[in-house]
């Protein structure tokens, strides 16, 4: 029996898309990306110097993000701050994004990249990997390319692609899985692959090969907001 998705999309349909660039003024780079009502906003500082100084890095770089759900992204009440998972994402955020930039040309300074869900429906570690790679891109750090990221869910025996809040918290038959995936757009070169909960190996490349799909039409997002602001 086939999966049947709550809000009527097809198992390797993605929820409808939005990007725009340069949404905090006081940013060197910002964007929103958007998962149907998941909304990711990312913003880019630096580079600039890091203090201390003993943090710093003579070779190139440091890359520094912070991710965070907002208190009222959610229905139920969570406690402001960063927590255990947000701190996880964000260094999970930093491995992803990493691989796209050249940070050598920047010796002993900082890039920090901010990211909040204004509004969380599954999905939004990959959201935010979306809007921070496109907010680096508007800041001018050099890039190799842009990634793209998106969740796809194992649902019964089923894959899904762009989980939503529905999807994640599934728990009928065997155990769902969700499998945030990451990758540079015009490459083959993964740089996130989680595996939450229980997933057979053979079902990983199956995953991939939804994902690969799914990030042709996450980049076309991605490049038409960025190709909107350099036109302006």
């Amino acid at each position: 029996m086939t999966f049947k998705r709550t809000d009527g999309r097809k198992l390797d349909e993605i929820r409808p898309m939005t990007a725009k660039i340069g949404v905090v003024p006081n940013a060197d780079g910002s964007a929103i990306f958007t998962f149907g009502k998941t909304v990711a906003i990312a913003a880019v500082y630096g580079p600039r110097m890091l203090h201390p100084q003993h943090m710093q890095d003579p070779k190139a770089a440091i890359l520094r993000v912070n991710y965070d759900l907002l208190s009222f992204s959610v229905s139920d009440r969570k406690k402001p701050g960063p927590s255990r998972r947000s701190q996880e994402i964000s260094k999970v955020t930093e491995w992803a994004l990493s691989p796209a930039l050249d940070l050598k040309d920047f010796p002993n300074t900082v890039i920090d990249v901010q990211i909040y869900i204004l509004q969380a429906d599954a999905s939004t570690r990959v959201a935010g990997i979306n809007a921070a790679s496109m907010a680096l891109a508007q800041a001018g750090i050099p890039m190799r390319d842009l990634i793209c990221a998106v969740a796809i869910g194992k649902m019964d025996k089923d894959l899904v692609v762009d989980v939503n809040k529905d999807e994640e918290d599934f728990e009928e038959g065997e155990a769902a899985s969700d499998i945030p995936i990451a990758k540079l757009a015009n490459s083959d070169r993964i740089t996130l692959l989680q595996l939450d909960g229980n997933i057979q190996p053979e079902i990983v490349s199956k995953a991939i090969a939804l994902a690969n799909k799914a990030f042709e039409k996450i980049y076309e997002v991605q490049k038409k907001a960025l190709k909107e602001v350099i036109s302006e």
